[in-house]
């Protein structure tokens, strides 16, 4: 994560902060937006606000508070050329608190990735003991909701499927058939729990695959997936266009 703390932005942090401050004082004077003027100015100010809302909330929430007062004192302060602190003194403590947040994020994300390692495993153990769930000897677990008849893919193949992928406690991270589109894409080029469980599939197959995180993300925190955590995928097989199909094609519209 980029640093929130750099000198340009806390300057326009205030911003926001004071204009929330002085809209919360003035009641007596109601915002007027009817000019362009006065609806740039605004968004402006909104779009700062909002903007470091954010992460003013992110801080509060690694253990390190914010004083809002002395956030708006700085900004009038520095408007009116009286600050209290020099230019270099300020740099100084912003990239110490800036290094002090980054810190706390690094605990915070080692915690829920000792976390999420944990419950992994846990639920790795309940599943691969249920009726029907079959685990390869990589640690895959695949269970047969639906057993197609058609062919299975290859590697090198590229596949049409459709799927729905959770976290183990049931967050849905990603989903083909909530965008209301099939996907497609070489089964070289996807993660190794899905390179290896997509060939067991027929066209027509339904799955369900544990992926665990070694087959999957390992210790990388994406976006939406923590590290070290188990996927569940339900994968429907709908269609294979084979690695050599298109040297096949060829070579036979040649021989006529």
């Amino acid at each position: 994560m980029k640093s929130i703390y750099k000198y340009s932005l806390v300057a326009l942090a205030v911003v926001g902060l004071s204009a929330c401050n002085q809209a919360e004082e003035a009641v007596a004077a109601p915002v007027e937006l009817k000019t362009d003027a006065q609806k740039e100015a605004y968004s402006v100010g909104a779009s700062i606000g909002t903007y470091m809302a954010g992460h003013i909330k992110e801080q509060e929430e690694l253990g390190l508070a914010v004083d809002r007062n002395l956030v708006v004192t700085g900004f009038s302060e520095g408007l009116n050329s009286e600050l209290k602190l020099t230019q270099e003194e300020m740099q100084t403590v912003l990239q110490t608190l800036d290094e002090k947040l980054n810190e706390k994020r690094q605990t915070q994300a080692a915690a829920l990735a000792e976390k999420s390692l944990a419950s992994s495993s846990a639920y790795l153990e309940t599943n691969k003991a249920k009726d029907g769930v079959v685990t390869t000897e990589s640690g895959l677990q695949y269970e047969v909701l639906t057993e197609g008849t058609g062919e299975k893919p290859v590697a090198a193949d590229t596949v049409k499927v459709h799927y729905v992928g959770t976290l183990t406690d049931g967050t849905e991270f990603d989903s083909s058939v909530a965008r209301g589109e099939p996907a497609t894409f070489p089964l070289n080029r996807v993660i190794p729990g899905w390179t290896e469980g997509v060939q067991l599939m027929s066209v027509g197959s339904k799955f369900k695959f544990v992926i665990p995180s070694e087959l999957a993300y390992g210790d990388r925190d994406t976006a939406t997936i923590p590290a070290n955590s188990t996927l569940v995928f339900e994968v429907e097989l709908l269609d294979i266009q084979k690695a050599d199909a298109p040297a096949a094609e060829a070579s036979a519209a040649h021989a006529h």
